[in-house]
């Protein structure tokens, strides 16, 4: 109907622009939030959700039990919900706007759509009145014509559909999450709120998930943690190992750091009716002999545990360890890489210098930024529209570039020291152009 005429027969009728975006956002939540009836949930957009319950209506009482639970609880939510559960994907969409709390037997899709209009099968607008034009108006009318015939006139893929609606062709839905490898969760009977007790499920969750871990001879490189609050908001929270683990402990304080460090805090609301710990990544885990006298172990462990500690609260990204590269080149001669996933290096540091002599590196390295060399007789350069005067020179060093990667004009460096005491590191190139690559300690 027109809004004009509409405004006519109910004049209190609130009106708002549609938000198309905020609708998409809506529906991935209620998606996320779906999770906690089956993994496998695919977006029908704008409003619409398909979830593939096969092997999971049993966990709830049965089809009609979760039917029900699911349809009450989005009520509570304040959404208005219809829902049907069917053998295929189509069927299920359709009879959910046709037929609203509908449970199709196995193997009774065609007489359920029978008798549902064409447009039920979700078909081009054009098929669809082309369709109705030609007396065809039911599914059912649709189903009793040949194959041979609906597809001269109407195409394959219109024929592909109604045989997918009636359960006579394969087509899964494309689940929106990956099905980790490992997951356990917990269901309360009455929602929780208190972080110690989310806490302490963790812990009892990462026990179970160890044993089915430990006889896979397998351990958990990235975790994470799912929350499912009674009114439908869904929090997650990733963990990261260095090192693969099943250590319940070590799992519950790396998700206690994690807790700690959130900028917005885990609101609990109404409470978490359900947690869910998912082992996204596992590697193969192996236990290594070693000395009963030696520490190094016990050392290499601790700063393992120290890493994760520090990523878990400050995030990976941030705690970094420094390799040695195979390169003479100053600013290639190391890599910084996130320290839980560094691979162990076989290059060793190079010694620079003899015990009593003075360093040969600067202590801070930095990108070759350039300066200007000032004439006369006393030698003097300009960096960062400062002047310093140099008191003592000491070079040159060449260092030629690698031409087998990047080849470029070979390197004469210098360590200068100013009137003040402060020391630099600076290259001159062919052409005497002059850069600061380092300052000196």
């Amino acid at each position: 109907m027109a809004l004009a005429s509409v405004h006519a027969r109910v004049p209190a009728l609130k009106v708002m622009a549609a938000n198309e975006p905020a609708d998409a956002k809506l529906l991935r939540r209620l998606a996320d939030w779906c999770d906690s009836f089956s993994p496998f949930v695919a977006l029908d957009p704008p409003q619409g959700l398909l979830l593939d319950v096969t092997g999971a209506s049993h966990l709830f009482g049965g089809e009609l039990a979760m039917l029900e639970r699911l349809r009450a609880a989005l009520k509570k939510q304040g959404f208005a919900v219809t829902a049907a559960l069917a053998g295929s994907a189509i069927a299920a969409r359709a009879l959910a706007r046709y037929c609203d709390g509908l449970i199709v037997p196995s193997g009774a899709d065609q007489a359920a759509m029978a008798g549902l209009p064409v447009e039920a099968l979700g078909l081009d607008p054009a098929i669809a009145q082309a369709l109705r034009k030609a007396g065809l108006k039911k599914v059912g009318q649709v189903v009793s014509r040949s194959r041979a015939e609906l597809t001269a006139r109407f195409g394959a893929s219109m024929v592909f559909r109604l045989d997918s609606a009636l359960g006579k062709a394969e087509t899964p839905i494309s689940p929106r999450l990956k099905l980790p490898p490992y997951r356990v969760e917990r269901r309360f009977a009455e929602p929780v709120v208190t972080e110690n007790i989310m806490l302490a499920t963790i812990k009892q969750l990462a026990g179970h998930l160890s044993k089915t871990l430990e006889e896979r001879g397998e351990g958990a490189r990235m975790l994470e943690a799912v929350f499912f609050r009674a009114d439908g908001l869904v929090r997650r929270l990733a963990v990261q190992t260095g090192a693969p683990t099943r250590d319940p402990a070590i799992l519950e304080r790396l998700f206690r750091e994690k807790l700690g460090a959130l900028a917005d805090p885990l609101d609990p609301g109404f409470g978490f009716d359900l947690i869910r710990l998912e082992a996204l990544h596992t590697e193969v885990c192996r236990r290594e002999a070693s000395d009963l006298d030696s520490s190094a172990a016990a050392d290499e462990k601790e700063i393992c545990t120290l890493i994760d500690r520090l990523a878990a609260r400050f995030g990976g990204h941030r705690v970094l360890r420094f390799r040695p590269s195979d390169t003479h080149i100053p600013e290639n001669a190391f890599a910084a890489l996130p320290a839980q996933y560094a691979p162990n290096n076989k290059l060793a540091w190079k010694s620079m210098r003899a015990a009593q002599e003075t360093p040969r590196r600067p202590l801070r390295l930095m990108l070759p930024e350039p300066v200007s060399m000032l004439p006369g007789e006393v030698v003097r350069f300009r960096w960062r529209s400062v002047v310093h005067v140099v008191r003592r020179l000491e070079g040159p060093e060449r260092i030629a570039m690698e031409w087998w990667r990047a080849p470029g004009p070979s390197r004469d460096y210098f360590r200068m020291e100013d009137e003040e005491g402060r020391r630099f590191w600076l290259y001159r190139e062919e052409g005497a152009r002059w850069f600061l690559q380092g300052v000196f300690a």
